[in-house]
This record gives C-alpha cells, structure tokens and sequence, in this order.
C-alpha cells in the first residue's frame, strides 16, 4: 500500500514537470490551471520575476514570466522532499532550466518549493517560492 506522499506525488509530480516545462515554452496556461483560485495564494518569485498575494497578482505574474521564456531544450524537477497529509502536501527540489529568457539562451538551476492545498478532491497549488542556490551554501562552516 502506498503513503500519503507516494500517492500525491504519482498525481501530481508529472502534472508538475509538465506546466513548467510548458511556461518555459512561453505557455502559462498549464501551470494556471494547477493553482487554487481560492485565497490564500502566494508566490515568492526567483529574482525579477516578483512576488504575489492572491489569484489576480499571482496569475498576472505567471503570464509576464512566460512571454520571457521560449525554446526550453530542458527542465527538470531533482526532487529534494515531499509529504502529504491530508488535504497538505509539498515539494522541494531544484528546478534545472535551458531556456532561452527574451532570446537569450539561458542555463540555469533554481531552489523551489511549492505548497498544495486538496480542493474538491484536485490537489492545487497554494505556494511558490523560488531562489537561486547561494554559491557556497554553508559559509563559514567546516
């Protein structure tokens, strides 16, 4: 018998890799479609993508990041951590990208972490927040 968290990730991990392969295409319509309409939505962006509270900022910004975007040769999600528990679940991983961004061919690794929120049975997510891995991410310890 599977877990919580196997059974969210088979549902929702190829759901996932799929919207952001698509957005990195110049297409935000798929990972639209996977995020709750229902506030709290938020979404703390990677760089000059932005930050957004609720459906209205948070839509809006997806829309502006995907027009960058075009001609992904790769995305791929290295899963770090994941858990479901009830109608909560979450990911975290690096989210490594060959895009181009504005015609600029463009190779890159992000850190991100998304929140899920079980809405009439659909899981949705409620959370982004992306960064960029620091260069030495232990400084000053052995």
């Amino acid at each position: 018998m599977r877990t919580e968290a196997e059974d969210f990730l088979a549902d929702m991990l190829p759901r996932h890799v799929a919207a952001e392969t698509a957005i990195h295409n110049g297409d935000a319509a798929p990972r639209l479609a996977l995020w709750s309409r229902n506030d709290p939505v938020t979404l703390f962006g990677a760089k000059a993508s932005g930050s957004g509270t609720g459906w209205d900022e948070v839509s809006a910004i997806f829309r502006t990041v995907a027009s960058w975007f075009s001609d992904s040769t790769e995305y791929d999600f290295e899963l770090v951590a994941a858990g479901a528990s009830g109608d909560l679940a979450y990911i975290v991983g690096y989210e490594h990208n060959r895009v181009k961004v504005n015609g600029q061919p463009r190779t890159y690794t992000l850190r991100a972490t998304h929140v899920f929120r079980r809405e009439n049975g659909q899981w949705r997510v409620v959370h982004r927040h992306a960064d960029v891995p620091p260069a030495d991410p232990h400084p000053g310890l052995p």
